[in-house]
């Protein structure tokens, strides 16, 4: 079975910076894209970014671009996100996700189960 650990969650000031990590097991990880979603609570599940199974192509979604970024270590069988200039808006639960294959526009086949990020003075 496949297992997704987010870590790295918690409270930090507007403008602020924040590192998420996912930890990996149970799956051959460089053989797989992976992405991170968040939800608002009350909202829906929004797509944040993606990283394919080398590390050397990625996409964010327009409201983190240029602020957020992932990235992965195969070695460590590790996904992270570095959060920087962090808003309000930005608080969210962010969820580690993998996908079915090569590219993060495949099937999404398993998620963590959350860590809490909360932007806040």
């Amino acid at each position: 079975q496949v297992h997704l650990v987010e870590s790295g969650g918690g409270l930090v000031l507007p403008g602020g910076s924040l590192r998420l990590s996912c930890a990996a097991s149970g799956f051959t990880f460089s053989s797989s894209a992976m992405s991170w979603v968040r939800q608002v609570l009350g909202k829906g599940l929004e797509w944040v970014s993606g990283i394919n199974t080398d590390g050397d192509n990625t996409s964010y979604a327009d409201s983190v671009k240029g602020r957020f970024t992932i990235s992965r270590d195969n070695a460590k069988n590790t996904l992270y996100l570095q959060m920087a200039s962090l808003k309000p808006e930005d608080t969210a639960v962010y969820y580690c996700v993998k996908s079915k294959g090569g590219s993060w526009t495949n099937p999404l086949d398993a998620w963590g189960q959350g860590t809490l990020v909360t932007v806040s003075s």
